[in-house]
C-alpha cells in the first residue's frame, strides 16, 4: 500500500481487497445486479484491481481488464457512502492512470449512466465512432444493458 493523502492508502494488491464489500456495493449498483458473488470474485480474479483505504478499511474500487499495452476497460468504480463527495473518487481514478503498468495504454474505454463529469477531467469523451462498435449480449445482459 502507497500512502496517496494523509491516512489514505492505495493498492493494486488483490489480497487487500475487501471481496464482500466490493460485492455488497456492486450488488446494489444500476450495472451489477444481476452477479452473484461467485461471479464477482471470478471478475475480480481476472482483472487488475485497485483500492483506496482508510485506517484498514477499504472505501473505493475499481478494477481494469487489459492487455497492459493496448486496451484498457475501467470497471466496477465506487467509493462507500460516507466517503462520497470527497475527492476520492478522483484520486482513485488519477492513481489508476498513472498506474505503471497503464500509464501507457492507447486507448481506455469505460461505461457510465451517471458520472460522465468525472471521467471528462481525466480526458474521456464519447466514442468518436460509435457505428465502429459492436456488442453481443447474452439474455442476463439485456435486462442490465438495455
Amino acid at each position: 500500500m502507497i500512502e496517496v493523502k494523509k491516512d489514505i492508502f492505495f493498492s493494486s494488491d488483490f489480497n487487500d481487497m475487501d471481496l464482500k464489500l466490493i460485492y455488497s456495493f456492486v450488488k446494489n449498483s444500476y450495472w451489477g445486479n444481476t452477479r452473484t458473488f461467485e461471479e464477482q470474485k471470478t471478475a475480480s480474479n481476472n482483472t487488475i484491481n485497485f483500492g483506496l483505504f482508510h485506517n484498514g478499511s477499504q472505501i473505493a474500487y475499481a478494477r481494469v481488464m487489459t492487455d497492459k499495452i493496448f486496451f484498457a476497460y475501467l470497471l466496477d468504480v465506487f467509493v462507500i457512502e460516507g466517503y462520497q463527495g470527497k475527492g476520492y473518487s478522483k484520486l482513485l481514478i488519477n492513481n489508476i492512470l498513472n498506474f505503471p503498468e497503464l500509464k501507457n495504454i492507447d486507448k481506455w474505454m469505460l461505461a457510465t449512466k451517471d458520472a460522465q463529469q468525472l471521467y471528462k477531467r481525466f480526458g474521456f469523451a464519447a466514442i468518436k465512432s460509435p457505428e465502429k462498435l459492436m456488442e453481443k449480449l447474452s439474455p442476463r445482459a439485456k435486462i442490465i444493458y438495455e
